[in-house]
């Protein structure tokens, strides 16, 4: 069995990381790109290697490019500039989006900057994954299963998501947080670029 080399991507944990980002088990991974739960399973840990047609039939399931898989990531990949970053807005939301983490193969973080305007509230959610909110500026309350948190800049908070909860600003000033989490919520399907 040969090494990678340092830059080449790792394929197998690639694969299982986007399929975890998901929410798909390997069955329904297996089901959507017509490749036994067996093989998959070998795919993910590196102990099988996938055709190029197997890999496209993968990555189509997994909703993503081949590029996705084949392309190996340098440490500047994960470079984001404060005056070339990313910022957008989800349709009817007054909330505004800076993108601060990079897409590459294995990727299992989105990380972005929120914006929050005076006396928003966000509705109650709940889903797989983990989320850490640092406050950069202003104040918002956190509510985590009815539970009611106030943070001010500086503060953190790391929360199951699958733990109900929601956010608002409460002040009559914008809040500015920094939100990190293991489940790609932001899509760029039904966002809008400012």
């Amino acid at each position: 069995m040969s090494k990678l080399r340092k830059n080449e991507p790792q394929l197998g944990f690639a694969i299982r990381s986007r399929r975890k980002q998901l929410g798909l088990t390997l069955q329904a991974l297996g089901e959507k790109a017509g490749v036994s739960v067996g093989y998959l399973s070998q795919v993910e840990r590196d102990n099988a290697t996938p055709s190029l047609g197997t890999l496209a039939q993968i990555a189509s399931a997994l909703d993503t490019g081949l590029e996705y898989f084949i392309t190996s990531s340098k440490p500047s990949d994960g470079l984001t500039r404060a005056d070339r970053r990313d910022r957008f807005s989800v349709a009817g939301s007054p909330v505004t989006y800076e993108t601060i983490a990079a897409e590459y193969p294995g990727a299992a973080m989105s990380s972005y900057i929120l914006n929050i305007p005076a006396h928003y509230t966000s509705e109650t959610v709940s889903h797989e994954g983990e989320e850490v909110l640092f406050i950069l500026e202003g104040r918002i309350e956190q509510t985590l299963d009815g539970e009611v948190i106030a943070m001010t800049s500086g503060d953190s908070l790391h929360f199951n998501g699958s733990t109900p909860h929601r956010w608002k600003n409460p002040t009559d000033t914008p809040a500015r947080v920094l939100w990190t989490g293991t489940l790609s919520v932001l899509h760029p399907k039904g966002i809008e670029l400012t």
